[in-house]
């Protein structure tokens, strides 16, 4: 038990760290520059700009009824999490606004934005990794997956989307076009945090000779395989799959195996986004056992 809520008190430490760094950026660069934002926090610099409506109380006064509307499919420590996020994020943006601190930047939009966009994606990112979310459209999204179908990617982007539309209220088309650079690089960011600083690829492999394939990739390459039992639905002949998690690197060392040992080899390349085990990135394990 004293395990595990150390585990709790390290996260929700790291959900708080994470919301500093995005709340930093948000006040900093967002707020200072007159940059937008898609989700809540964009509804909060809009209510910022039109009615001088502190963007840490919209952050709550919004954030309530979704709340309310997803507690029930959050699950009990996803929602613990995600209170902890909104309560501390719109903490460190009120505390945040009433800090005598500037950033000089000679006033350049592009700095402003490509900044923005490094400290959000850093603190989302963060975030997100452990567990947390700062609520917003996240939960509305998932609120309409479960109703309708819809996927939640497509969701945020209507939602994100309606929200950059509205902030041209007080916003002209250049800045938005800051905006948007702002928010590529903030997904860049979040991406590259979650997926633990390195990019992973699985490979499926369907040959008929893949016990020597196996052994190549072994003996050349330095990674294991996995043998997935399969069936052809046209042929109904029994296939051994091989799969292989590899370093984008080594993505082209497989191929040349496969143009040497079975040149009709069916592969497939997929995106890995987390690896939990004994993989490196960096190194073939079996190769160095071998030597």
């Amino acid at each position: 038990m004293k395990k595990l809520a150390s585990v709790h008190f390290l996260y929700l430490l790291a959900i708080a760290v994470g919301t500093g760094i995005y709340a930093f950026g948000f006040v900093a660069f967002n707020m200072a520059n007159h940059l937008a934002q898609g989700g809540v926090a964009g509804l909060s610099l809009i209510s910022y700009a039109l009615w001088h409506i502190d963007p840490s109380y919209t952050q709550l006064i919004v954030n309530i009824p979704l709340l309310i509307l997803g507690y029930r499919f959050l699950g009990r420590r996803t929602f613990i999490y995600t209170i902890w996020g909104i309560l501390s994020l719109a903490i460190w943006i009120w505390i945040l606004q009433r800090v005598a601190f500037t950033v000089n930047i000679e006033h350049d939009n592009l700095i402003a934005a490509l900044l923005a966009g490094v400290f959000a994606g850093t603190g989302i990112g963060i975030v997100f990794r452990f567990g947390g979310t700062t609520g917003g459209t996240d939960i509305l999204a998932k609120l309409v997956q479960i109703k309708k179908g819809i996927p939640v990617g497509r969701m945020l982007f209507v939602f994100d989307a309606g929200v950059l539309a509205l902030s041209l209220s007080y916003i002209d088309l250049k800045q938005m076009m800051y905006t948007l650079i702002a928010s590529f690089i903030a997904m860049q960011v979040i991406n590259l945090i979650q997926n633990g600083g390195y990019t992973v690829r699985g490979m499926l492999i369907i040959t008929n000779k893949h016990a020597e394939v196996a052994k190549a990739i072994i003996e050349e390459i330095g990674r294991s395989a996995t043998y997935l039992h399969g069936e052809g639905a046209y042929t109904g002949q029994s296939k051994e799959i091989l799969y292989v998690v590899l370093n984008p690197g080594e993505i082209q060392e497989v191929k040349e195996v496969l143009a040497i040992v079975d040149p009709n080899a069916f592969t497939s390349i997929i995106n890995v986004h987390e690896v939990i085990g004994d993989f490196s990135p960096t190194r073939g394990r079996y190769k160095e056992l071998k030597k």
